[in-house]
This record gives C-alpha cells, sequence and structure tokens, in this order.
C-alpha cells in the first residue's frame, strides 16, 4: 500500500513542466544570456526565480555547453548553501531554469549600497563560513566553482547566502587537475591567469578576495575607482602584495593572508588538513559548523521584506533579443538533454514546505487503504455528458 502511494508520487512528480505550471511575476534582473523573471508554482502556491536563456542568444555567442554544464551540475546539489535547482523545461523561444528565489540581493549591492563600503565583521564572518559550507559541498563532489565574487553570493528572506551562477564550474574527474583562464579578472586566482593545472585552489583564493572586499570596501588589489588595464590587474595579482588597514583585525588579516598566498600549495584550504584548516581559522572562532550546517544559527543581518535590494534592474546587465539566429533540428538534441522537469529533491521538499504532501497523503481508517488505493472498489458510473445542444434546447426551469 505505501509502495503504491510512492509511486502515485513518483508519476506527479513526472509530470510533464510547462510555461503553465507557472505563474510570472516582475522582473528581477537581466544576465548575459536573457532575464531572470520571479515565478510561482500553480499547484503548490511555492515562489522561485526563474532564469530564462534566450535560444538565438546563446547559439550566437556559443553559450549551450555553459548552459547544458550549469543545469547538470545544479541537479546533482542538494545544499541549503548553493542554489537549488527546482524545475529545468523549455518554450518556443527559451531555456529555462526555475530556482530558489533570493529576494535579498547580492553581496555587491550589500557592500557598497548600504552605507560606507564594506560590512560589519559579524557579516563578513557569517557569510564566509556559509560560503565556505558551499565549497565545501562542491568540492566533495570534484566541483570547481571557479567564479566566486560578490555578485555571485546571494541572500535569501531570511539572511542566508547561497553560491549561484555555475556556468563556470567544472567536475574533476578522480585525481586530475584542469586547466583553462575562465572566471572575473580581479577574483582569478595566480595560477588561473597563468594557464597553470589547478584543482580546487581558485577557489580558495576566491574565499580570501571575498572576505578582503567586505571588510575593506575594495578588491584587495584595486583602489576605489581606480582604473587599471587587464595586464596591469594580472600583474598585481601575480607579483604585488595586498595592504591591510586598521579595519582588518589580527585574525582577519591572517585568515585573507592565508587564503591569498600565490602558491596554491601553501594556500589555507588546499594544505593536507582541507577544509578544516579553514574552518579551524581563529577567524571563524565564534562559528559553530554544526549548527550553521543545521540552518539553526540566526543571521547577523535580516533583509527588509519591503525593500528592493538592487538599483535598478537595467543596471544589472544589458540584454537584447539577437536577430538573424536559425534554430535548426540539431538543436533539438540540446533541448532534450535540457528539459528535464522536475528535479526530484528540491520538488520533495516543496510539497513537504508548502503542505501538500501532508494534505495528500492521507489514508483510511486505523491504517486501512484509502479508496483511491482500494483496486477492488468499482468506481461510480460516470454519467453520460450531454452534447452542447442538448444542453441549450432541453434546458430545466424551476420555478
Amino acid at each position: 500500500m505505501y509502495f503504491e502511494r510512492f509511486l502515485q508520487w513518483k508519476m506527479v512528480e513526472r509530470q510533464p513542466v510547462t510555461k503553465h505550471t507557472f505563474r510570472q511575476y516582475r522582473m528581477l534582473g537581466k544576465g548575459g544570456f536573457g532575464e531572470v523573471w520571479a515565478c510561482q508554482v500553480r499547484a503548490s502556491g511555492k515562489m522561485y526565480a526563474c532564469k530564462k536563456l534566450e535560444k538565438t542568444h546563446m547559439k550566437k555567442r556559443r553559450g549551450e555547453a555553459m548552459a547544458l554544464n550549469e543545469k547538470q551540475i545544479l541537479e546533482k546539489l542538494n545544499s541549503r548553501f548553493v542554489v537549488s535547482l527546482a524545475y529545468a523545461y523549455e518554450t518556443k523561444r527559451s531555456l529555462c531554469l526555475v530556482l530558489s528565489m533570493m529576494n535579498g540581493g547580492d553581496l555587491r549591492f550589500h557592500i557598497y549600497n548600504m552605507g560606507p563600503p564594506g560590512l560589519q565583521p559579524a557579516r563578513v564572518q557569517f557569510y564566509a563560513a556559509e560560503v565556505c559550507c558551499g565549497l565545501h559541498h562542491l568540492h566533495q563532489r570534484n566541483i570547481v566553482y571557479r567564479d566566486l565574487k560578490p555578485e555571485n553570493i546571494l541572500l535569501d528572506d531570511n539572511g542566508h547566502i547561497r553560491i549561484s551562477d555555475l556556468g563556470l564550474a567544472v567536475k574533476l574527474s578522480e585525481g586530475n587537475l584542469v586547466r583553462g583562464r575562465v572566471g572575473t579578472l580581479g577574483y582569478m586566482a595566480p595560477e588561473v591567469i597563468g594557464h597553470e593545472y589547478y584543482g580546487i585552489s581558485p577557489d580558495w583564493w576566491g574565499l580570501g578576495c571575498l572576505v578582503y572586499e567586505m571588510t575593506a570596501g575594495r578588491s584587495p588589489f584595486k583602489r576605489q575607482g581606480e582604473q587599471l588595464t587587464e595586464k596591469e590587474m594580472e600583474r598585481r595579482i601575480q607579483e604585488t602584495e595586498e595592504e591591510y588597514r586598521k579595519t582588518f583585525s589580527s585574525e582577519t588579516e591572517d585568515f585573507c593572508r592565508s587564503l591569498l598566498t600565490k602558491d596554491p600549495r601553501q594556500r589555507l584550504g588546499c594544505r593536507r588538513c582541507g577544509v578544516e584548516g579553514v574552518k579551524s581559522h581563529p577567524f571563524f572562532s565564534t562559528i559553530n559548523f554544526r549548527r550553521l550546517e543545521a540552518g539553526v544559527i540566526e543571521p547577523p543581518f535580516k533583509p527588509n521584506p519591503r525593500a528592493v535590494y538592487c538599483k535598478d534592474v537595467r543596471d544589472i546587465d544589458e540584454f537584447s533579443t539577437v536577430k538573424g539566429v536559425i534554430l535548426e533540428r540539431t538543436d533539438n538534441d540540446f533541448y532534450t538533454k535540457f528539459n528535464t522537469g522536475c528535479v526530484a529533491i528540491p520538488w520533495q521538499t516543496e510539497m513537504i514546505e508548502m503542505g501538500c504532501f501532508k494534505e495528500l497523503n492521507v489514508f483510511g481508517l486505523q491504517g486501512s487503504r484509502p479508496p483511491d488505493l482500494d483496486w477492488d472498489q468499482n468506481p461510480a458510473p460516470e454519467k453520460p455528458k450531454r452534447s452542447l445542444l442538448d444542453r441549450i434546447f432541453h434546458k430545466t426551469h424551476t420555478c
């Protein structure tokens, strides 16, 4: 009986997903390949962010591999510190990723648009600890993130953060390294700029850059408002030491120096003790990582539900529809790999959180079979449907 109920739920889970599965609300932002909209699942009422990737734009910029890579990595992850992919579907014009709703804005906005540049030490430690947990979740699955920067760290309604935008992430085969100059200049590790082979080391470098920027209110290798050429930025990252002012406590300075070590073999997080060396650093002396990973620590800052944590959607990124690109039949193979519907664990979580599971997962008295699982019961005969003409010409009137 319970297995039969399980099969019923799996059947519901595997129903086709289309644009009609959702209600669409306001635009949240614009990106390189399309737009992000707030949406709501009609059946459950759960709110999500729908990332729409325009097909012609992706084909023009050869972004199909990046989009599919992000989708395939996200559907394998289940962490409170990384954005969750709940649905993937396609429309005539777009490929759609339905992701965790993050209403609190990104860290870049909070660093530079909520008063003087920088964040309070308690927030810096808390966000760094949650990013550390997110990176650990990725690294346990041999995934290197490679694009850690404030814009990609998002806050939810309660003030917790999640790592987002995994388009540049790569999954390593066991024991192997990768080489590739990817990421955002200013946050790239020296080994990435130098076209060397690397493993997870660029992510710990990125955490050092993030903690430095949250504390100082500027990036470690560029002063506020300073204009640098790409070559000069690369030189500074590879050759110069970052400056530390009074805003850095001794623990924060040592933490950043340990993460921003030029030699990846000596970098904190890459040594023999691995992530435990990061978590045990005095910088995190006030953080209980077990409670943090369980989600029971109250964030030091909670976003105002009535505030909009973004300047203007037009300021995020410019996006325009590409014309003159023709989609062919060969593109359908790619769309088929993308259009897979529900992702099991996030969908099941949604059903539980929104009360659907409790409402529908009912049984008979004393655990007996409910009518919908009693195969011996004959269904009530359906009344024959009356034709439209029959209903028009044979109306019954009551006095």
